[in-house]
């Protein structure tokens, strides 16, 4: 399994949003379920970058 730099380009701006929106709802004390959702996103999506491989070409 490898990711294209495309998918990791979608990957790492989905783990941005989220780690802003994570960051947003902290601060204003939001809904735990909002935390949870906005959090995990976050981290699931810089594991997989971080652990799978990107395809290179040439």
């Amino acid at each position: 399994m490898t990711l294209t730099p495309l998918m990791a380009t979608l990957l790492f701006v989905v783990g941005c949003l989220a780690g802003y929106r994570y960051r947003h709802v902290w601060k204003a004390e939001g809904p735990r379920w909002q935390l949870w959702l906005y959090g995990l996103t976050a981290a699931v999506t810089f594991l997989v970058l971080g652990f799978v491989p990107l395809t290179t070409t040439g």
